[in-house]
């Protein structure tokens, strides 16, 4: 297409030049002797006029176009004399003199457009033709920019992108690996890397002091919106640093982002806020923090009244809902049948309404005078008007994680999530360790490399659960955009970490013995962050889910139903792996 323009649009300052466009074929149209061709490339759509008046052999022709024909087209921009406002060429259009068909088409499976009649699992299929809609074009040409920005930035700090292999040897922490066997290394595997973790700590100890790249993580887990089993990392790692130095660093990155991307400019630090406080307060470790509702502890104010569901429970929260004292009974048993549900897992829900009045009404009025009402709306700094919504449990922290669950329902039924409006948090001061039922151990919240908090360390052989990480996580709107921490560069700590974890000095070294040989030669102190790529990308575009802004997508059973992947290897294959395919007994 002959372009004046470096996004590929004309426009009226090219009115009277020769041109040649080639695309594909959006519609025709036809309104007397003329015939309107929308044709439609990468950079948008540009209308073309056959005369049949003029040349009745050539309008004859664009008759018989279908949809996504790839046509080439010679002709003559011209000045619309009916703009459309809606098209960023709509002020001209191509009186055309020469057609070709470079390539007919069948009709497609769905519209090629940004509002399509194509479903999920149709659009996955036909991928190729999806990604020709401009909905999903844009998000591509976002991601582009971002790429480069996030280079643009970090080459500006000093860093130095290196690439780290893709076949490496499996981890026994965090995720499940996907793991490659090898021909040449009988009965032996490679795993894909769940990320470069280990191989940037080594780039540390080799005086590379500030590394990143965007590359490509593997972890084999259930899948959600916001995971993929492949998925895209900026990930970064630095040297001589403390915490505040890396937190600095990567919250530059994201202003920078949000000013060369969307415009915004952020001025103010971001919030930063502990694990436990994020837990107390909103049930969550990636708080969305564009409102408020945060929880208040109603154990006080509630027990010891003959309600023997508060009076039984471990946790009596609630969260206060401004203004949605207006809410039937039917949309309050919604809610109670929302919190019910197996993935949330809640027993009930307690709700109070404050009227105008300031009389306080409540689904369990039987059991509290209007006394203890009172008490309940003062803590929870309740108006006329608001409603009040409670839940208990025997277990806190399960309790709260579903009371978080609500508090997101609510928030995004009185249109508090504006995805154009966006909170920034940092979460800090993470457990160490966590407790794993499956595992009947002690497992590392993060990874076995990251570094406690230093006044934590002595409890490392007293109360290792009760010890807190050097390590944080940036959360926007609720999204955990990136994370890391500060890392162990001294063996003998590395070496305590994996016991705590429950490996054999022998099991370590056979895993680990590179790294903790490593920093026998002069580890110098490193930590560094992660960046979800596709998370990012998705946030800025107003994505529901990152499927939408990775070129080819895995659906939610990990599979790609374009490819036809994962797929089964025949037998000459098996045999050259040494591989045997075993079926389970049904």
């Amino acid at each position: 297409m002959y372009r004046t323009n470096t996004n590929g649009e004309l426009r009226l300052a090219d009115v009277g030049r020769d041109v040649t466009l080639a695309g594909w074929v959006q519609r025709t149209r036809r309104m007397g002797g003329m015939t309107f061709l929308d044709l439609r490339d990468r950079y948008g759509i540009t209308q073309v006029v056959f005369d049949n008046s003029t040349d009745p052999a050539l309008t004859e022709a664009a008759n018989h176009l279908g949809r996504e024909f790839v046509v080439q087209v010679k002709g003559k921009v011209a000045e619309r004399s009916a703009k459309n406002a809606n098209l960023p060429t709509g002020d001209i259009e191509i009186i055309a003199s020469e057609l070709k068909v470079l390539n007919p088409s069948e009709v497609p499976p769905f519209t090629i457009e940004d509002d399509t009649d194509g479903g999920d699992d149709i659009r996955m299929k036909y991928r190729y033709l999806d990604i020709r809609r401009g909905a999903v074009r844009r998000n591509l040409e976002l991601r582009h920019k971002m790429a480069l920005e996030v280079r643009r930035y970090l080459d500006a700090q000093g860093f130095l992108e290196i690439e780290t292999p893709m076949l490496v040897g499996s981890t026994p922490e965090g995720a499940r690996d996907f793991v490659v066997p090898s021909r040449m290394n009988q009965g032996q595997f490679y795993a894909l890397p769940q990320s470069p973790q280990t191989l940037k700590q080594l780039l540390m100890v080799a005086g590379i002091d500030r590394y990143f790249q965007i590359v490509k993580c593997f972890r084999d887990e259930d899948l959600r919106a916001d995971r993929q089993p492949e998925f895209t990392q900026i990930d970064c790692e630095m040297s001589f640093i403390e915490q505040d130095d890396i937190i600095n660093t990567f919250e530059g990155m994201a202003k920078h982002l949000f000013k060369e991307i969307r415009g915004i400019e952020l001025t103010e630090p971001f919030l930063r806020m502990t694990w436990a406080d994020a837990m107390r307060l909103y049930g969550s470790d990636k708080p969305d923090m564009r409102f408020g509702m945060t929880f208040v502890e109603l154990d006080d104010v509630l027990k010891g009244s003959g309600f023997s569901v508060f009076d039984n429970a471990a946790y009596i929260g609630g969260i206060n809902a401004k203004g949605a004292a207006h809410y039937t009974r039917k949309q309050l048993d919604a809610l109670t049948e929302f919190v019910k549900r197996p993935q949330i897992g809640a027993k009930g829900l307690v709700y109070a309404r404050v009227g105008e009045d300031g009389t306080v009404k409540s689904s369990v009025d039987k059991f509290y005078s209007q006394e203890t009402l009172q008490a309940l709306r003062k803590k929870m700094d309740a108006e006329p008007g608001d409603l009040i919504l409670i839940m208990s449990g025997d277990d806190a922290m399960r309790t709260r994680k579903q009371l978080c669950e609500l508090r997101l329902e609510m928030g995004s039924q009185l249109g508090l999530r504006d995805k154009n409006k966006f909170a920034c948090l940092w979460v800090v001061d993470f457990p160490m360790f966590e407790w794993s039922d499956e595992e009947q151990r002690l497992m590392a919240m993060h990874h076995p490399f990251t570094h406690p908090k230093d006044e934590d360390i002595p409890m490392l052989d007293t109360d290792p659960a009760a010890v807190r990480a050097d390590a944080y996580d940036m959360v926007i709107n609720g999204v955990e955009v990136g994370g890391g921490s500060i890392r162990i560069h001294d063996s003998a700590l590395q070496a305590k970490m994996f016991e705590i974890l429950g490996f054999t000095p022998e099991k370590a070294q056979e895993q680990f013995g590179f790294l903790m040989n490593a920093f026998k030669f002069g580890a110098p102190p490193h930590g560094g962050l992660a960046y979800g790529l596709d998370r990012w990308v998705s946030l800025f575009a107003g994505l529901d889910s990152i499927r939408d802004c990775i070129a080819f997508p895995k659906n939610n059973s990990g599979r790609d139903v374009m490819l036809d992947a994962p797929a089964a290897l025949d037998q000459k294959q098996l045999d050259e792996l040494s591989l045997a395919i075993v079926e389970e007994n049904k």
